[in-house]
């Protein structure tokens, strides 16, 4: 968590161009983290060479890698929430996993934004890819939770995300901002300092989430500044080396800071006032974790290998493993199974967990799955726009 997240479409292989974008990615592959365009030759998008044959628009499997990778840490950590309590190398894994999953689905969602520019068949799709399902889903959860929790006092509210919607909309909020963050001279600094803010502002609320939009935001504004090249820095052999102290110096800190250290700093949901700490820790703590977050990220898509492998057509169903694996979990929560089965907690239970949402979340992202699900995560919804008026 993730056309989020978006990050969680098949992803084409970036034209060989200074100026290259996403917009060779069909539609049926747009979604959470990439929320894709259309091919460069459609009306309003950036004049970017078309591929001369069909080996050149072949996808990028590195990408799809990625997005698969990162949704199965989504779910794995979920699934670890109910029962890591009382295990500390748990918790510390929980932490890591925590300070970079999210981060690196929104950074590849900015890098699949960048052409975003309002024309009329993007903010179509954005709508039908983006703000559609978020409506269904959050609709969704909060009646699962009523009537599966017996919780008759859950409503339906579109302005406060459940669980793992909020991503949807703060996608929405993200891309719709994408014109603006391409226009300034320095965005990232910009976006750095709006996080600040948010995290020292205890009266913003909880309306669509926007504390964890605007304390996202340097992620999605960063995506939007990278290139091909800079991917390509980041899978050299040498940073992938020196991933391996930074992860094993990154364990051994969180094994450390795990009893210390409030888990609402990694959610990114609440300020520093909410969580009875000092108004300036907001600021240091921003900056910090977005440090932290930006190496795990980078030691993270060192690693994931850039050619095809068994899972790399997943990379196109991860919209479906997000928004369904929550299901999963919740549904587990709300039946009180790792309340009876105490075991879950112990070192074999946390195995059999990690699997278990492993397993699950890999069977939500097939094909099959996605293609059962298109109406809610992909509507046809041509009934509901006006025509293009380059098209008529």
């Amino acid at each position: 968590m993730f056309q989020a997240p978006s990050v969680f479409q098949r992803a084409p292989l970036p034209p060989a161009t200074r100026e290259s974008t996403r917009e060779s990615e069909p539609r049926h592959e747009q979604t959470l983290t990439a929320t894709a365009p259309r091919p460069a030759t459609e009306p309003g998008a950036p004049r970017v060479a078309a591929p001369a044959s069909a080996a050149a628009r072949k996808r990028d499997p590195y990408f799809d890698n990625v997005k698969y990778l990162a949704i199965v840490l989504v779910a794995v950590a979920h699934a670890w929430e109910p029962v890591m309590d009382g295990s500390r190398a748990t918790r510390a894994l929980y932490m890591i996993v925590y300070t970079f999953h999210m981060p690196a689905f929104i950074l590849i969602s900015g890098y699949f934004s960048r052409s975003f520019d309002m024309t009329p068949s993007k903010v179509k799709r954005l709508i039908t890819g983006v703000a559609v399902p978020y409506v269904l889903f959050e609709t969704a959860y909060s009646l699962f939770k009523r009537y599966a929790d017996d919780s008759p006092d859950m409503a339906i509210s579109l302005l406060d995300p459940f669980f793992l919607t909020w991503f949807l909309i703060a996608l929405f909020i993200w891309r719709v901002t994408t014109p603006i963050w391409r226009t300034l001279r320095h965005p990232l600094p910009v976006a750095l300092a709006i996080a600040v803010l948010a995290s020292v502002s205890p009266d913003i609320g909880d309306d669509l989430d926007l504390q964890r939009v605007l304390q996202f935001l340097p992620f999605f504004v960063l995506g939007l500044l990278l290139k091909p090249e800079h991917f390509q820095l980041v899978r050299r052999r040498e940073v992938r080396l020196l991933s391996v102290p930074l992860f094993a110096g990154a364990l051994l800190f969180a094994y450390w800071i795990a009893p210390r250290m409030q888990l609402g700093w990694l959610y990114r949901a609440n300020s520093a006032q909410e969580m009875d700490a000092p108004w300036w820790s907001g600021a240091v703590m921003t900056l910090a974790m977005f440090g932290c977050a930006l190496a795990l990220t980078i030691g993270f898509l060192a690693w994931v290998p850039g050619r095809a492998r068994w899972f790399t057509v997943l990379g196109a169903g991860t919209i479906c493993g997000y928004l369904l694996h929550g299901f999963l979990i919740k549904g587990a929560e709300y039946a009180g199974l790792f309340d009876r089965y105490t075991w879950l907690s112990d070192p074999v239970g946390l195995v059999v967990v990690s699997l278990a949402a492993a397993v699950a979340v890999t069977l939500m992202c097939t094909p099959l799955v996605g293609r059962a699900l298109k109406w809610a995560t992909e509507p046809d919804m041509t009934w509901a726009f006006r025509k293009d008026p380059a098209k008529r």
